[in-house]
């Protein structure tokens, strides 16, 4: 395949497909849901471009990936940040070794072209005047427009693209025109019991059982708490602990031992002990304060001025 194009006399160099294997486990629904975003189902049809919400590490990106594969089609995925511009998103002009302007197409770019899907990772991350750039493309226009080009660039037939989001306060706020034409929201939870244990054992095979049975039971345990420990601190967890093992082999240390410093140093202390994090989780939330009104500024809750205190109790206590 060609690795450079010409558009309206421009020559457009070509990104690389992403090869890495992906393997949806469990949550089939969602999958479905995916595939059925993808569908064309008339001349006249146009494919859908949903966001895949969740946590961090809970599988939105391994879900497109999983898909694409499905579908036979080549993958690009653009890793959106902050300080991403429109000509980041389109077309960058580099320099080339003869000395020359080359215009270098984005990973985007390079699956409008080919009809490939781009699955754009961590979209809330991205400012708006990125995404205005995209507007166009994501409803029935389906092109792009590169400034720096000076081209107008439409996307192949086959073309295919889903966003990913976290469910975090560290993004930005995607304003409602763009979030019109990124539908539907597809919500990711946390796999089961038996789907996270498959999960385990498919990244890591060569796991034992006693390992692989404490790290599912703590990840179900912080699940349950609400507590924001995904699946895939639970690999790097039993990752680390494994290499430990390993390496420790001449003074071998317990496995329980081996994992939980294994779980201290990769999530830190406080993981020990969930029921205690959720517990100051929850209040910081403010789950175990109670309202304050206006007299709590400015008296304390047993004085006699305070508007709530209780009379009564004082002439209760008179009595005696």
């Amino acid at each position: 395949m060609s690795d450079a194009v010409e558009i309206d006399g421009i020559r457009l160099h070509l990104g690389h497909a992403d090869s890495t294997p992906g393997e949806w486990i469990g949550q089939q629904e969602v999958l479905k849901q995916l595939l059925a975003c993808w569908l064309v189902i008339d001349k006249v049809d146009l494919p859908l471009a949903p966001r895949l919400v969740g946590a961090p590490g809970i599988g939105k990106t391994t879900l497109a990936i999983a898909a694409t594969r499905q579908r036979n089609q080549e993958l690009y995925i653009y890793q959106c940040t902050a300080d991403t511009r429109p000509e980041d998103l389109l077309v960058t002009p580099v320099l080339a070794e003869s000395g020359k302007i080359q215009y270098q197409a984005s990973p985007l770019v390079t699956a409008m072209i080919r009809g490939g899907v781009c699955v754009l990772d961590e979209g809330n991350r991205m400012n708006e005047k990125s995404w205005a750039s995209l507007a166009p493309l994501l409803d029935h226009r389906r092109y792009v427009e590169s400034i720096v080009a000076g081209i107008t660039i439409p996307a192949h037939p086959a073309f295919r693209c889903a966003v990913t989001m976290n469910d975090d306060e560290s993004t930005y706020e995607i304003p409602d025109y763009i979030l019109s034409r990124l539908q539907p929201t597809l919500s990711l939870g946390h796999p089961s019991r038996e789907e996270e244990l498959a999960i385990l054992k498919y990244h890591l095979p060569f796991s034992n059982e006693e390992m692989l049975n404490l790290t599912v039971e703590f990840l179900q345990q912080s699940h349950g708490l609400k507590l924001d420990f995904s699946t895939r601190d639970g690999i790097n967890v039993l990752r680390f602990a494994l290499k430990q093992l390993a390496s420790e082999s001449d003074h071998p240390l317990s496995k329980d031992e081996v994992w939980r410093i294994s779980l201290e140093k990769c999530l830190g202390e406080d993981a020990v002990d969930l029921q205690s994090l959720a517990d100051r989780k929850q209040q910081s939330l403010g789950g175990n304060v109670l309202p304050m009104g206006l007299g709590d500024f400015f008296f304390d809750p047993n004085h006699p001025l305070h508007p709530d205190h209780d009379d009564d109790e004082e002439e209760d206590d008179d009595d005696f």
